[in-house]
């Protein structure tokens, strides 16, 4: 089946139409190139544009701010202690025509930050103090009774420029150096320092020798503490239990009186019931069932026994 040549034209003319149409968002801008090289200025208004189908391409970058997060380096201080420093910026692109005549995409942007901001960031370091690089401020540091700051330089350094100054430096610094690609950097920051494995290990030997310490005061002092309520405690049994001794001792005496008292009423009532009732309570006492008693009948023991006549 043919087809008509006003079909094929009007295809060819969609073609030609959907090829230099092309949209921009909001949040991108385009250079347009033509054979490689780019024509006229950026566009950076949102909308539908127009370029030349075929020989000429779009070119979109983006507008919005752009992150990038640096690899950890190992950087001396001025005072030749070795830090783990890692940071990350923000930047976004300023002049999208001249970023493209240098940098072409952002992987190539991003090598560019590496170099620039990694390199700035050894200089200004290895010219700082370490206190410079942990400490932000003069603040008053607070510690436990037992912490002595005097013994920790740290502590007892005075902080000029502190991190935060450090990093303003690094961006201060960095910005002209990437302007020249197109670049705005917007902030320079850092995000984590640590020092290197041997000097950690020697701090976390040393914080765990005053822990140790710390913790060796408290369980003396906790020990005398206990020995202190243990002895207390002791004193104060020791004290009942000797009035508790002598309430039950007057209590005794005060029975026995009066069962002595009671004994006597009663025996001066009927001496010789009285005898006899003492007798069998001695009976009841002394005499077991397989008990053999040997006695005299003339015995006082035996006369309540013997056989009434």
């Amino acid at each position: 089946m043919r087809r008509s040549p006003v079909a094929i034209l009007i295809i060819v003319a969609i073609i030609i139409i959907a090829n230099g149409l092309y949209i921009v968002d909001e949040t991108k801008q385009v250079i347009i190139t033509q054979f490689g090289k780019p024509v006229g200025e950026a566009i950076t208004s949102a909308g539908l544009k127009f370029k030349l189908p075929f020989i000429q391409k779009a070119n979109f970058f983006e507008k919005r701010v752009l992150e990038w997060d640096g690899e950890p380096k190992q950087i001396p201080t001025s005072d030749k202690k070795y830090l783990w420093v890692d940071t990350f910026a923000r930047w976004r692109i300023d002049d999208p025509l001249l970023f493209f005549q240098t940098m072409r995409d952002e992987n190539s942007a991003h090598g560019r930050l590496d170099d620039i901001i990694s390199g700035t960031t050894r200089d200004i370091i290895s010219l700082n103090l370490l206190i410079e690089v942990v400490r932000n401020s003069n603040r008053t540091m607070e510690f436990t009774e037992d912490y002595d700051p005097s013994l920790d330089e740290v502590i007892r350094a005075e902080i000029m420029h502190g991190r935060s100054g450090i990093a303003d430096n690094i961006l201060e610094q960095s910005k002209p150096a990437v302007a020249k690609y197109g670049i705005e950097l917007i902030d320079v920051r850092i995000k984590r320092v640590n020092y290197i494995d041997d000097v950690r290990r020697k701090v976390f030997e040393r914080m765990i020798s005053e822990r140790q310490k710390i913790a060796a005061k408290y369980r003396s002092a906790g020990q005398g503490k206990a020995a202190e309520v243990l002895g207390k405690m002791q004193r104060e049994l020791d004290q009942i239990q000797s009035e508790a001794y002598r309430t039950a001792q007057e209590v005794k005496g005060r029975a026995d009186a009066k069962a002595t008292a009671l004994y006597a009423k009663s025996y001066s009532k009927d001496p010789e019931f009285y005898r006899f009732m003492k007798t069998l309570e001695t009976y009841e006492k002394t005499i077991k069932k397989d008990d053999t008693l040997i006695l005299s009948t003339d015995g006082d023991y035996f006369k309540y026994l013997k056989k009434g006549k």
